[in-house]
Order: C-alpha cells, then sequence, then structure tokens
C-alpha cells in the first residue's frame, strides 16, 4: 500500500510499523537515516548514536506495544529514530531548537516517553522501578531498558541488574554493543563483551534451530520449551563465567543489531519469558553515513554540517550564502570591549594550560569520565600518557580515584562537565574535601548549555558545592585567567574547583592578568560611582555590555569580576559594598544557594548600606535553546541586565547620574 509516497510520513504511532513488509522496513530505515541526518545537518545534535541504532527501534516498537510497554533509552541521546516512529516526524525539523522537541527523552513532550533521561547508566534502575510499579498496580504490561556498554561501565547499572536479579521480574535490558560510549569504551567490561561476541556463530545456528523447532506440526512448541531447559543446562556447564547468568538473567546473544526481521523474532521471544533477560546486541556507530561511521567519535555531538562534506564544511541553507563565522570574542556582547582577541574556547585554554602544567610537573595527572575530546585532555593524553586516566562513565570513581591520586602526593585533574559533576556530590565531599585533598576540578559547560535541555545546564555546581567546607570554587573571565587559576589550584593544599562556560574566550585586558589574591576579585572598571555590578566570569561580555547600555541612559558602573566564589574575604566584600549606593550581584546559576544569596546575607549581617540585588537563574529548570538565547530569556544578556538595572532605579526611584566620571552623589 505504500509504494510512491514516505514511508515516514505515514508512521504515526508505532502500530503503523506493523503494516509494513520486510522491503518496507529496509526503505523506512533508509528514510529514517536521511531524516536524521539531514536535521542534524542543520540543527546539530547526536548523530553517530541515533544512525546505529535505527533497525534495533523499528524492531522494538514492532515486537512491544509503546505506550502500554515501556521503553527507558538510557542516557537517552539515541531516542531520534524512537521520536520519528512515535508521531514526532512533523515537528522533528524543530529537533534541539527553542520551543522545539528536546534532543533527549521527555515525559512531557509524548506518552511514548517513559522516562526523561540525560545521563548514562541511568535506565536499568528507572526501568525496574516501572516495571515494579507495573506488577503492584495489578498490570502486565513490560519494560525495557536500552543500555550502551559505555553507560554499563556506570556503578548505579550494576547496582540495578544485582536488584533486578534479585526481584526476578521480566524486565528486558537491550544491551546495544558498538565499542563505543562517547570516545572508546575502556576497561575489563568492554573486553569481556568482545569476547562474548566471538560467540555469534553458535548464536546465528541457534536462532535457525530454534525456527525450525517451532515450525515442527503438533509438537513444536512442546519440544521447543525442551530445548530451551536443555540449553540452559548446557549453559550452566559451558558458559559459568556469564556475568549476566550469574546475576539471574537469560542472556540472549550477541546479535546483529541491523537486521530487523532478526532482532524482531529475538525480541519476541523475549517477550514471552518470565524472568529477566539481557539482549546482546551489536551495532555500528554511524551506520549508514560514512563520515559518522568512519569516525564516530567525532561526529558523536556534532554542531551543524554538509551532509556532503561532512563537519569540514557547513551546509548552507537553500537561497541564502554561507555566512563567515565571527572570530572568537568579537560576537555582538563583546563588540565594544578593550584588549586583544581571545584564544579560541575555555576548553581550548583549559587544554593548552593542563598541558603546559604537565610539562613543568611530572606530579600533575589528567582524569576523565570517557570524555577526552570534550574536555580537551586529548593533548596531553599524547604527551603523558601514564599519566592520563579514562576511567569510562564513572563520575563518582573518577572522583574518589582522584582523592586516591591526592594522598599519594600527586596533583590530580579532574576534567568533568558541570552537569556530571552532580553524579558525585557524595564522593567529592567525603571523600577529598573532608581530606583536604588537593583534587583539581575542571567543571567545562558551567552555566548555561546549548541545545542539550535540562539535563545538561550547569546551573547548579556554585549551589551544591559552596557550602562544602574546605572549598575553593574560582570562575575566570577569560582564557589566559583560566591559566592562571589553574596553575595557582595546583599550588593549593586543598580542593579546588574552576568552572568555566561553553563559549568562546573574550578579549584579554590588563587587569585580568592580575596575580590573585584569596578571596579576592579585580575591577575590569572602577570609575569611583554609585552602582557596581559584582559578576561570575562567564558573564563579564554581557555585563561589559550592560555597562555600555546605562551609560546610554546616563548611568555609570564599576564592573567587579568576583573570581572567587570561595572563600570570600569577607571583610574586603563588605568594604566594597559600602562604597556603593547599590550593588548587583550578577551571577550565571540558580540564584537559590548561589553566590548572590550569600553576599545579600553578608551585606545584611554586617549592616552593609548598599541596596543588594541579584541576578540569576531563577527557581526554574532551563530547556532547550541556543546558549544566547538562554541568557537573552533569562534577562542575563547585556540588553536584559541593564533592564533589569533600569527597573531597579525606577522601582527605588534612584536617579540617573550623570555622565562625568569620577564622583558619587
Amino acid at each position: 500500500m505504500y509504494e510512491t509516497k514516505s514511508l515516514l510520513a505515514q508512521i504515526y504511532e508505532p502500530a503503523d510499523l506493523k503494516k509494513l513488509s520486510a522491503a518496507g522496513l529496509n526503505r523506512l530505515a533508509v528514510e529514517i537515516r536521511e531524516t536524521i541526518v539531514s536535521t542534524v545537518s542543520k540543527n546539530g545534535g547526536h548523530l553517530a548514536s541515533n544512525l546505529g541504532v535505527v533497525e534495533l527501534t523499528i524492531a522494538l516498537h514492532r515486537a512491544f506495544d509503546s505506550p502500554e510497554d515501556k521503553i527507558v533509552w538510557d542516557v537517552g541521546h539515541q531516542c531520534y529514530t524512537h521520536k520519528l516512529l512515535t508521531g514526532r516526524y512533523k515537528e522533528f525539523a524543530t529537533l534541539r531548537q527553542a520551543d522545539g522537541l528536546a534532543g533527549f527523552p521527555k515525559r512531557t513532550e509524548s506518552i511514548h516517553d517513559a522516562f526523561d533521561t540525560g545521563h548514562a547508566s541511568t535506565s536499568i534502575s528507572a526501568a525496574l522501578g516501572l516495571l515494579a510499579g507495573e506488577r503492584i498496580n495489578g498490570r502486565r504490561n513490560r519494560v525495557v531498558a536500552v543500555i550502551g556498554d559505555g553507560a554499563l561501565t556506570g556503578g548505579l547499572a550494576y547496582e540495578a541488574l544485582s536488584h533486578a536479579g534479585q526481584l526476578g521480574l521480566p524486565l528486558v535490558v537491550i544491551l546495544n554493543d558498538n565499542k563505543m560510549s562517547i570516545g572508546p569504551n575502556v576497561g575489563g567490561l568492554s573486553k569481556y563483551l568482545s569476547r562474548l561476541s566471538m560467540k555469534a556463530k553458535y548464536q546465528s545456528f541457534r536462532r535457525t534451530f530454534d525456527s525450525i523447532a517451532k515450525r515442527l506440526p503438533l509438537v513444536g512448541e512442546v519440544f521447543f520449551d525442551i530445548v530451551v531447559r536443555l540449553k540452559r543446562a548446557v549453559k550452566a556447564v559451558f558458559y559459568t563465567d556469564n556475568f549476566f547468568v550469574d546475576l539471574g538473567f537469560e542472556y540472549v546473544g550477541p546479535i546483529e543489531g541491523h537486521h530487523i526481521r532478526q532482532l524482531e523474532e529475538v525480541l519476541q521471544d523475549v517477550r514471552r519469558l518470565d524472568r529477566p533477560v539481557v539482549v546482546h546486541v551489536i551495532t555500528r556507530k554511524g551506520k549508514g553515513y560514512g563520515f559518522a561511521e568512519s569516525d564516530p567519535g567525532s561526529y558523536h555531538g556534532v554542531p551543524s554540517f554538509s551532509v556532503t562534506g561532512g563537519l569540514t564544511v557547513k551546509e548552507p541553507e537553500p537561497g541564502r550564502a554561507v555566512e563567515t563565522p565571527a572570530a572568537p570574542g568579537k560576537s555582538a556582547s563583546v563588540r565594544n570591549m578593550p584588549g586583544q582577541g581571545g584564544k579560541g574556547s575555555f576548553t581550548d585554554s583549559f587544554s593548552r594550560a593542563v598541558l603546559e602544567a604537565g610539562s613543568r610537573d611530572n606530579r600533575v595527572m589528567a582524569i576523565t569520565a570517557a570524555m577526552e575530546k570534550g574536555t580537551g585532555l586529548s593533548p596531553f593524553k599524547t604527551a603523558f600518557p601514564k599519566r592520563f586516566f579514562d576511567v569510562g562513565i564513572a563520575e563518582e570513581h573518577a572522583v574518589t580515584f582522584a582523592a586516591g591520586l591526592a594522598a599519594q602526593g600527586l596533583r590530580p585533574v579532574v576534567a568533568v562537565y558541570s552537569t556530571f559533576i552532580q553524579r558525585a556530590v557524595d564522593q567529592v565531599i567525603h571523600d577529598v574535601a573532608i581530606q583536604r585533598l588537593p583534587v583539581v576540578f575542571a567543571l567545562d559547560r558551567a552555566g548555561f548549555v546549548s541545545d542539550d535541555g535540562e539535563t545538561h545546564q550547569g546551573l547548579f555546581d556554585v549551589a551544591l558545592f559552596r557550602p562544602i567546607p574546605n572549598m575553593t570554587i574560582l570562575a575566570p573571565a577569560g582564557g589566559g585567567e583560566l591559566k592562571r587559576m589553574l596553575d595557582w589550584a595546583f599550588t593549593e593544599p586543598r580542593p579546588t574547583m574552576i568552572r568555566y562556560p561553553k563559549r568562546s574566550c573574550p578579549p584579554e585586558i590588563d587587569v585580568l592578568s592580575r596575580p590573585l589574591e584569596r578571596g579576592r576579585g579585580v575591577f575590569i572598571r572602577e570609575w569611583g560611582v554609585n552602582l557596581c555590578l559584582a559578576f561570575t566570569g562567564s558573564l563579564y561580555p554581557e555585563v561589559w555590555d550592560a555597562a555600555d547600555r546605562l551609560l546610554e541612559a546616563n548611568i555609570a558602573a564599576d564592573m567587579y569580576n568576583l573570581r572567587f566564589l570561595k572563600p570570600v574575604d569577607e571583610h574586603y566584600l563588605a568594604d566594597l559594598m559600602n562604597r556603593y549606593e547599590t550593588v548587583v550581584f550578577i551571577e550565571e546559576g540558580v540564584l537559590e544557594g548561589g553566590f548572590g544569596e550569600y553576599a545579600a546575607e553578608l551585606a545584611s549581617r554586617r549592616g552593609c548600606t548598599a541596596q543588594v540585588h541579584t541576578l540569576g537563574v531563577s527557581d526554574q529548570y532551563v530547556s532547550q535553546g541556543k546558549r544566547e538565547e538562554l541568557l537573552h530569556s533569562n534577562g542575563l544578556d547585556g540588553e536584559g541586565i541593564a533592564a533589569s538595572i533600569l527597573q531597579i532605579y525606577a522601582e527605588n526611584r534612584i536617579l540617573p547620574y550623570s555622565r562625568e566620571i569620577g564622583g558619587r552623589r
């Protein structure tokens, strides 16, 4: 029935898949890949992981009945095919855009998204909870967890597997084995799965034999049940080292992950099992798009690109010339800033700085949790392979492992995204801070993060870690300042966090090169006026822009780069606030528990005469959008900051000041 029209455009719900022939399913897989590549080439997104699970997703939705049966996608960055097959094809062009489709599963977006995910290793725990709830509520629906071999390195996954085996509920765990997380998988588990994969010939014979057995006239099903029991007994003798069997799971696999019919047959059989089962599926990241197949690491999370040229060329929009990208540090928000142009991104600056530190001091060690490229540690790994450690998707272990290194007199730096350090709060407190161990935490992607939505915003680190005794938290305003902070941190006898955004570095100015003074910041502008804008470093360009806008309204403002978010020289900060009639603290993080809230409390406690105001992110989760859009929508771009201050002036009947600089009224 579907001969000429697009098949994908006619899939409104998973049930529509069951109308398609084998040829139609293969054609659908091609259309899905074309749609994903086309959309991601324009919007950016997660490419290689999604291309690797097209057939698996189709087979899952044919074998199970969503939304009654529930599918939980670990991490969730491989859910694009799932979204296309569950009624979101027409909206797919809005993927990862502000007010568009999220790049991860989202319960508020569709009844087919059973659980919100964004971090790795969560799916088995969540799926087991959903399944237990199903049974408690008297329902018999099935629950599937789809987890990659990279995510399986996380401790939470092991804890959930152990509990699932104990409960004995018929949980289905699809182990998507593609030998990759974001970088190549490391550790014993990856080698173990590779060893299991070598038994593919047995699995092929098994599937053929099962198919024949079930088709035997009259006795087929009875004979098949006998064979199943016999195979379990054989496995107990010959495969006693199967980790999943030891935990109480039935193990099926490995299965070729790009053969829809074969996958569907296996999943139909699995659906009838009344016990927990692991289905081991072998897939290829980037399948069907040559650039991504040959370099899946680079095509994990990508910006816009040319479909025909790959990441090296951006795809022009129809009828529109390709625009030359602005040089780093020359965006609209920094157009009037002095100094010399910034050098690349904050990540680039960290990468150079940690490499230089490692060259000077052989005690410097670098640790990542499956984010070697993203955190900028690849050059360090190349230069010092014996001092580089990729622990896999295991942030908790990364922190405690670093604590052990530090206890031996070494100087480890844990490079991790702000959103992922949330997973190791206990280890930071218990294993590092209590013992005052000199571990350096380089928190990349602190603040707003483009496109990935609520689960990836780096807005909570200050509120989470400021209360911890013995902790130092720094926020650089530029690449050079980041380097000075990192060098300083390596001399400290206690733990230090350096938080920095995913953005280009702004131009460097002389004051940013001043030495660090513990607990104190540095003035970018100090004109002796009545208003001070005190800010966390990532907002330096936006605050500069706001100050320029205020000058146009005859309001002059001093600018104070906080540098230290902890510890704080309270005598100095209180004295600073007393110099002004109005002090506004501006931070790229949540207000509750943030630095501004602390500063306002300090002003009250010390009896400061200044009016203290705070600007930041209100009590909410921030959805997807470009960083510039998120800054604007939260009132933290130059325009928004200036507007807030004008409103403060209007509400408090503060008169604008003369543009003459040099004295306060």
